[in-house]
């Protein structure tokens, strides 16, 4: 009896190892599983939380990527000046004029134009303010040269009448740094979608004949002194970063601005045109 009970207790001793070994393997296979489901359901909610944002980000905007600030009132008429800018403003109002020197792939100019573009055509609107429009090529390396010189010529395609939409439309289609931007095709499509489809504005940028404007705006900048974008001036005077900053800042510099308009497109050396003294 004493050796079949020893014979027992070395059966049942390995059959006990395998037990354990095999619970332990059941316990390492669920925790792989644990683990696998906690890296699935981390993905699940990243994802929901990328959706979540897209959502917030076309409510906010409201699906129109061709809004650029806010500002829903009547515009003042538009006109084409004899150097190729535009100006708008109220019949008979000529001052006080305030130049805005841009460039359409310029992001801080998009910045500044979803920050006061509201409150230029607002004063504009109001015969409170002359407005001329001043494109041209900052950029001096591609892409950014090439986006620039292409939207420039097709701000200078296009007619009077539709101009303020389509350059905040550009603004609104602004590429980013970096990358090509402002085909032909696009420019084209967009000024049908404001109810410019004469072939001749199409003809006009796909054969680029506005780059002579475009240059002599340039040129004409760096007569002016423009050394950066954006850059305004009222009644030829450079405003201040307070101005560039504030809508409140540009009423108040515009309701103190006095004297008589500039020559057009022409820059007062020294001093700033600003709202605080």
């Amino acid at each position: 009896m004493a050796i079949g009970g020893s014979m027992s207790e070395q059966g049942r001793e390995p059959s006990a190892r395998r037990r354990l070994a095999d619970e332990r393997a059941r316990a390492a296979a669920r925790g792989r599983r644990q683990r696998a489901l906690l890296v699935v359901l981390g993905a699940v909610a990243l994802a929901a939380v990328v959706v979540a944002a897209v959502v917030v980000l076309v409510s906010r905007n409201g699906g129109d990527e061709s809004a650029i600030g806010d500002y829903k009132g009547a515009l003042a008429p538009a006109t084409r000046q004899q150097d190729g800018s535009v100006a708008m403003a109220k019949p008979g109002v000529n001052a006080p004029v305030l130049d805005v020197w841009e460039d359409f792939q310029c992001p801080a100019c998009k910045a500044m134009e979803e920050r006061l573009g509201g409150t230029m055509k607002q004063l504009a609107a109001e015969g409170k303010l002359k407005v001329v429009y001043r494109p041209f090529q900052l950029f001096q390396q591609d892409p950014l040269m090439s986006n620039s010189r292409r939207a420039a010529n097709a701000a200078a395609c296009m007619p009077a009448d539709h101009w303020i939409k389509y350059h905040d439309r550009l603004y609104a289609e602004q590429p980013e740094e970096g990358k090509k931007g402002f085909l032909p095709q696009d420019l084209i499509q967009w000024a049908a979608d404001l109810g410019v489809t004469d072939p001749s504005f199409a003809a006009c940028v796909n054969g680029e004949q506005k780059m002579d404007t475009v240059d002599q705006a340039s040129a004409q900048a760096g007569k002016a002194g423009v050394d950066s974008t954006p850059y305004l001036a009222l009644n030829g005077r450079k405003v201040g970063g307070d101005v560039l900053g504030s809508p409140d800042e540009l009423k108040k510099a515009v309701a103190k601005a006095t004297g008589s308009a500039p020559a057009p497109g022409s820059t007062r050396p020294g001093g700033t045109a600003a709202g605080r003294q």
